[in-house]
């Protein structure tokens, strides 16, 4: 009888990984450029926080504090909005007068009660973000050009109701309008805990709903996103109109708190809410953001010119130059993330 041995094959180790192998240096790395481009900012926020307080005495008070937080709801209101316009691949130019032109409309509906200065520049801004919406979505225009003329029209119509600006319409003391804006709870300005609410459901709506779902899917690939069912013209409406809604909300509590309807206002608003959108960690090519991101970018900004104005001989202009270059920082960081990413 033969017997027939047979040998095992030899395995030879080349150095290459297998399928079976777990890139698990390539899956650390990438959990770490997440991490960064997702809590970058807070840990810039952090830093710049402490250095301030310990350089300046009157920075951590309860007073600054509290100023700088009533200021930056307004700003984060209307960052909330473009969050999610970002996030679907657009852009929103419009905010800024849309801003102005809900203050100045809650200011002339005062006269008619409270419900009117509330509803009305809720109705018009949030109609001037549906125009935008289906101009891009239906119409398939660029959304730059879109809302461009959006805030061309929306501050003619403000000066317009104004009379180029002569006229100033302000809101009574004592109103709940102004309460709304002025009056405080727990030490914080009622238009910071309105904030807080709305990030809260913005937050919600976009991790826990499918309307989040979609908005995220029509952002990182529209024709995909079609193929798969989602409603791609229907999510980029809704969300350019929540962008309006919000900035004539935004505008409506900034007229409460300063108890006027300023023209002046708004005047580059629109690249403030960009670049806090951005530096809090959305993408400008959309696919991917976070609102927590939106607010730490705001506060950010807002904390970088309250350090400004304490050194007190610096120009305000420096605000801008620094904001600039934190933008600049983060839009190249995010490029090489994403590139690091797409390669491992």
């Amino acid at each position: 009888m033969t017997v027939t041995k047979t040998q095992a094959p030899v395995s030879v180790d080349d150095g290459k990984p297998t399928a079976g192998d777990e890139p698990v240096g390539s899956a650390r790395s990438e959990r770490l450029s997440a991490q960064v481009q997702q809590h970058g900012a807070l840990a810039v926020l952090v830093i710049v926080s402490l250095v301030a307080t310990f350089s300046f005495d009157s920075f951590a008070t309860g007073d600054n504090v509290s100023n700088m937080a009533t200021s930056s709801a307004f700003l984060a209101i209307v960052a909330l909005g473009m969050t999610f316009v970002i996030i679907t691949g657009g852009i929103d130019l419009s905010v800024g007068s849309l801003f102005a032109l809900g203050g100045v409309l809650a200011a002339w509906g005062s006269r008619h009660g409270t419900l009117v200065a509330l509803l009305l520049p809720l109705v018009v801004c949030g109609a001037v973000g549906v125009v935008n919406g289906l101009l891009v979505a239906r119409s398939r225009l660029a959304p730059f050009i879109v809302t461009l003329a959006a805030m061309l029209g929306a501050r003619g119509l403000m000066l317009a109701i104004t009379d180029e600006g002569a006229n100033t319409y302000l809101i009574g003391k004592g109103s709940f309008l102004a309460e709304l804006g002025q009056g405080s709870t727990l030490g914080l300005g009622n238009p910071v805990w309105i904030m807080l609410a709305l990030f809260v459901a913005g937050a919600v709506v976009l991790r826990r709903t499918r309307f989040g779902q979609h908005v995220y899917a029509v952002g990182g690939n529209e024709d995909a996103a079609a193929l798969m069912g989602a409603p791609v013209a229907r999510t980029k409406i809704l969300v350019y109109t929540l962008s309006g809604v919000l900035a004539g909300l935004a505008g409506a509590l900034n007229a409460a708190w300063l108890a006027s309807g300023v023209t002046i206002l708004g005047n580059g608003m629109e690249l403030e809410a960009i670049s806090a959108v951005v530096i809090g960690g959305t993408l400008l090519t959309g696919g991917l953001g976070y609102v927590s991101g939106s607010l730490v970018g705001v506060l950010l900004l807002k904390v970088i010119q309250n350090v400004i104005n304490q050194i007190g001989s610096l120009d305000s202009s420096y605000q801008q130059v620094v904001s600039g270059a934190f933008l600049a920082v983060v839009v190249v960081a995010q490029t090489w993330l994403g590139r690091r990413r797409q390669l491992m």
